[in-house]
């Protein structure tokens, strides 16, 4: 009960912060290190607890001055909408990169709007307003670039090439496709078609991303994403998915146990880990999971 209480008093903190919200908000409990949360521009970001890593990285980062000059007269008829954490280290690494990339091709202020999300569990990759809600932000930073009001691409975590050259594809010949092509695969059938489109196309995406896909980590924190946002149902199907991508990875059986266990799933659950138990005798992570189901 006591847990559930400091989520509700945490909760309530950030009610009362939303309500007042003002630009460069910064969360700073006892405990945590501090972080920015919601819009922010460059000030914040050069502020007493960001600026040794942001001036760092801006300042050691040589831009590529002829894709700038490519870029430069493109690059102003594009709205920017940029999510990152403070607390990410790709965030850290790529977003000073970005902005001294904006600079050097004068890319209007007002044009850009900076997004600060939570890390935390209660509020995972979210912010106060919710601007990033129906967007698909499940990895920062992400820079999305709209024209006319309308997404034209997205830079996912970090470049496929360099930020430079993605930038000026996607404002010319926009061919480009950014990381984690499965997760906005998914995301664009759970928009379409829903929860029975992801099933009916689950083998269809197995044999698709069979060896296309980096790490168990991409389909894991997208569940994450969704399971943050209640889509319980959702994230169940993506981490069963998971599981069949990823066989031979014990957590992804864990990470589907847990959430059917929060579904009151239990028997499902249980089902899960000694399947993967099976496959993985000596997993201690596997024996604990089912001990912790089985006695909740």
């Amino acid at each position: 009960m006591k847990i559930h209480m400091t989520c509700l008093i945490v909760a309530l903190t950030f009610v009362f912060q939303i309500e007042a919200q003002t630009l460069n908000l910064e969360i700073n409990n006892e405990n945590d290190q501090p972080f920015l949360l919601g819009k922010i521009d460059k000030s914040g970001l050069t502020s007493e607890h960001y600026n040794s890593w942001f001036s760092k990285n801006y300042e050691d980062y040589d831009v590529d001055q002829t894709t700038i000059e490519a870029l430069k007269p493109i690059l102003k008829d594009y709205q920017i909408t940029l999510f990152m954490g403070t607390w990410c280290g790709d965030s850290k690494q790529e977003v000073p990169r970005f902005y001294k990339i904006l600079e050097a091709c004068n890319f209007p202020e007002d044009q850009l709007t900076v997004i600060a999300l939570s890390s935390k569990p209660y509020m995972y990759k979210q912010s106060p307003n919710h601007e990033e809600a129906g967007l698909n932000i499940h990895r920062v930073p992400t820079f999305i670039f709209y024209k006319n009001r309308k997404e034209v691409n997205r830079i996912v975590e970090h470049p496929v090439k360099t930020l430079e050259e993605d930038m000026l594809n996607i404002v010319t010949k926009n061919d480009y496709k950014s990381n984690y092509q499965i997760v906005s695969k998914i995301h664009l059938i759970l928009k379409e078609d829903g929860l029975n489109g992801l099933k009916k196309q689950s083998r269809k995406l197995i044999k698709t991303f069979n060896a296309k896909v980096s790490s168990m980590f991409e389909l894991n924190t997208y569940g994450r994403i969704l399971y943050a946002n209640n889509n319980i149902a959702e994230a169940i199907e993506v981490f069963k998915l998971n599981t069949k991508l990823f066989p031979n990875e014990p957590r992804t059986y864990m990470s589907l146990a847990n959430t059917l266990g929060v579904y009151s799933h239990t028997e499902e659950a249980i089902q899960t880990i000694e399947k993967a138990m099976q496959l993985f005798p000596d997993n201690d992570d596997l024996v604990k999971n089912l001990e912790a189901l089985k006695t909740r």
